[in-house]
């Protein structure tokens, strides 16, 4: 085998073998094969595409071309399962889920990442709480999913190595948009971190990276039949992401408001959202119909075990559980601006999008890895897609670290907001269930 005849099989519309996907990407890997060839692969797979086989293979390869976590050491018999969302604005999904399976008796071990764009991370979240760490040994790791059942840390540079170099290329060659290649960047990292389930939420709109049901739809099915063909159980959630998701945008908001969802108290659609997820988890994992799960998961959170879940989770990683038991002290902004309203009628959009990008340029998150990010800064909607509204009425709270940032501020999301006079409905929260390729 060798490159050029990889390269032209795959530009000629061919498809490639299992042991050619492998012997290239430990060529990507090890460097023997220069980033020349690699984009030339790329592009050819983006006009070309990939049948589920190939992707899955690709995927595998992937998976092997680093670390691999088999966690069923530390936990026999039982069935790991991760969730991954496809990334959004305001989603602070994993910060409510993964205790609330956890107090369900569901072990949940996860690799999350940071924020780039407008897409916000987990890991910068959760680094709002004074001294949690997200970067932690493979020791500590195992040991705190044992004991605790819960553990969410930094992705490591030895998990799936043959996506970061993937993903460099395909960023600067125009091939990100490559359904097989998103796949395969995103599968791939799920299956080397050792999960035997997934639940997958794939946001769909404006602050999503699919924006249109069909492209998120597609991007589902193809990660479905990714799992299945690798032995794996998914479920692919699409939810929607036209708007962001609950009120708080922004690092330390939005750990409050992951909070207040612990207590039952969340924003009806992050809400719904958590308890949805959370439902799918137990389900997957073996439980007897989603109507019992859904029970399940009310009863930890009425009585408080999926809170606690959080607190222990939270000092374990070396977080201070005073700033969970009391959220109102999480870094605060010294600047709180109201946006109000132009005129009456009924809100139509909120450019979700657009509201990440403020709260990028607040401070909030980084248009390159090494910006650093404000925990405190962000926005607080007050009015969601579907209310009525008087002129001069608050539609969000700008938080801020300086009067010039708010002023600008203001005007932009004035401008995110769609506002005319015929009544608008409420966005559904769900918008479509996959749980196997068609």
């Amino acid at each position: 085998m060798n490159p050029v005849d990889i390269i032209i099989k795959k530009r000629d519309g061919g498809e490639l073998t299992r042991e050619e996907l492998a012997y290239f990407v430990r060529g990507v890997v090890d460097g023997a094969i220069p980033d020349y060839q690699i984009a030339a692969w790329l592009m050819a797979v983006y006009f070309r595409g990939m049948t589920d086989q190939e992707t899955t293979d690709l995927t595998l390869a992937m998976a092997a071309s680093g670390e691999q976590l088999d966690l069923h050491d530390v936990l026999p018999g039982a069935i790991i399962v991760d969730k991954h969302s496809s990334g959004g604005v305001g989603d602070k999904t994993t910060l409510a889920v993964g205790p609330i399976a956890a107090a369900c008796g569901l072990p949940v071990g996860k690799m999350s990442g940071r924020g780039l764009s407008f897409s916000g991370g987990t890991i910068d979240k959760l680094e709002s709480i004074h001294g949690w760490r997200g970067e932690l040994s493979e020791a500590h790791f195992r040991r705190q999913l044992q004991e605790i059942g819960l553990v969410i840390a930094a992705q490591t540079a030895n998990l799936a190595p043959a996506d970061k170099i993937l993903y460099a290329l395909r960023d600067v060659t125009g091939t990100v948009p490559s359904l097989p290649l998103i796949a395969a960047s995103i599968m791939s990292k799920k299956l080397a971190a050792g999960a035997d389930a997934i639940v997958l939420d794939v946001k769909c709109g404006r602050g999503a990276f699919m924006e249109t049901l069909d492209d998120a739809r597609a991007l589902a099915r193809q990660m479905v039949a990714i799992g299945r063909l690798a032995g794996r159980k998914v479920t692919a959630l699409i939810t929607q992401m036209e708007q962001p998701l609950g009120l708080a945008v922004g690092n330390a908001l939005e750990v409050q408001e992951a909070i207040a969802t612990l207590h039952g108290r969340g924003p009806a659609d992050f809400q719904e959202l958590v308890e949805t997820v959370a439902s799918e988890m137990l389900l997957i994992a073996g439980g007897d119909n989603l109507a019992a799960a859904r029970t399940q998961v009310s009863e930890v959170i009425a009585d408080g075990r999926a809170f606690a879940k959080f607190r222990d989770f939270v000092a374990a990683q070396g977080g201070d559980p005073v700033l969970v038991e009391h959220p109102d002290r999480l870094p605060a902004a010294p600047i709180q601006r109201p946006v109000p309203a132009s005129k009456d009628g009924y809100i139509h959009a909120i450019d979700a999008r657009e509201v990440g990008l403020t709260v990028v340029d607040l401070g909030g998150g980084r248009l390159k890895k090494s910006d650093a990010i404000d925990p405190s800064v962000g926005v607080m909607l007050a009015l969601k897609v579907g209310a009525a509204v008087k002129a001069g009425e608050i539609l969000c709270t700008v938080h801020a670290a300086s009067e010039a940032a708010a002023t600008q501020a203001v005007a932009r999301l004035q401008a995110a907001y769609t506002i005319d006079p015929a009544p608008a409905r409420p966005l559904p929260i769900l918008l479509d269930r996959i749980v196997e390729a068609s």
